[in-house]
């Protein structure tokens, strides 16, 4: 039994992957037969695991949920200087707004996303606290003013990561340096 689970849910996470690069592709317009077909398998079978169009979808943004967290965790950013911290953390959040981007043009009325806020909220305030208090960010601001700014930068440049203007490194390493180092001409990046 344990292991048809297994299988079950390793053919429901690639269910789901090839529905997140589907709804990429087509939006809102994507059916369940399109996904159906993207996966190689019956509408039928499709319907076994996801009962509904809203089923699956809610399942992807909880699959999207779960492996931010995951990535988030795996990042270590207590034991990492600042810098790197906000660095890994930017990466972890542009690897997921890319690879479920599709999640952007369907509906964002999601379950759970108060849980989401409130696990990311403290990780992040985590960062920006740790910043200001040794000397990485400026401390004429308050943190919370510029984490709401980091976050502006993440959505902007995560909006040209969905549009595909814009690939993972190259979106995690521009609102990382622009953060970090300002927009002014000429200023050079200053890594530990």
């Amino acid at each position: 039994m344990i292991r048809r689970s297994a299988l079950r849910e390793h053919a429901a996470a690639g269910i789901l992957d090839i529905a997140a690069t589907v709804f990429a592709e087509h939006g809102e317009a994507a059916s369940m037969t399109d996904i159906a077909k993207a996966a190689g398998v019956g509408r039928a079978t499709l319907y076994r695991y996801f009962p509904s169009r809203e089923a699956l979808v809610q399942a992807l943004y909880q699959t999207a949920v779960g492996d931010l967290f995951d990535k988030i965790d795996d990042a270590d950013l207590d034991a990492v200087p600042v810098k790197e911290a906000l660095a890994r953390l930017t990466r972890a959040a542009v690897t997921m707004i890319s690879k479920y981007r599709a999640l952007a043009v369907l509906d964002s009325r999601m379950d759970g996303l108060e849980e989401v806020n409130g696990r990311l909220g403290p990780t992040f305030q985590g960062v920006f606290d740790r910043g200001a208090a040794d000397g990485t960010f400026r401390t004429d601001l308050p943190a919370s003013t510029l984490m709401s700014a980091y976050v502006g930068l993440l959505r902007g440049i995560g909006n040209l990561v969905i549009q595909g203007q814009m690939g993972v490194e190259e979106a995690s390493a521009a609102i990382t340096a622009v953060f970090l180092d300002g927009a002014r001409f000429g200023t050079r990046p200053q890594h530990d």
